[in-house]
């Protein structure tokens, strides 16, 4: 099974930016990790990360026809780029939305998403592990 991980705006910065609320991972070492754990599983991976909305729009797309699922993490985008949702319903691709912060316990803002409604779920608050449990789910 392939499976695009897609990793939005400011997750460059893991490892230097906040580490109190995500850890310091950076997201190298993340996908490092998970790219050993998807080994053991019989997946295979596919890692991007983008700043851009745009870029991360085309990544989306090119996985209706390369990707098997995706494992999404959008970064603030989550909270407000209706154009992102529209790309992951028009794969018609599983899609596991996740957050290494439970989002629920910070600001309101980051209570909403816009992607939500088009995943198939959605994991947040336990760390790096929102990855791998993301494959988990994908694979089942």
């Amino acid at each position: 099974m392939k499976i695009f991980v897609i990793n939005g705006p400011n997750l460059d910065m893991l490892g230097k930016r906040e580490p109190h609320i995500y850890g310091s991972d950076t997201l190298e070492s993340i996908n490092a990790e998970l790219a050993e754990y998807c080994k053991t599983v019989g997946a295979e991976p596919e890692f991007y990360q983008s700043n851009s909305e745009g870029t991360l729009i085309d990544i989306i797309h090119s996985a209706r026809d390369n990707a098997d699922g995706i494992v999404i993490n959008a970064g603030a985008y989550t909270h407000y780029s209706i154009a992102i949702r529209d790309a992951i319903a028009s794969t018609d691709l599983p899609c596991v939305e996740v957050h290494l912060s439970n989002v629920h316990k910070r600001e309101d803002f980051r209570h909403v998403s816009m992607i939500s409604a088009v995943c198939t779920g959605v994991i947040c608050g336990f760390g790096k592990k929102v990855y791998r449990l993301a494959i988990e789910a994908l694979l089942q």
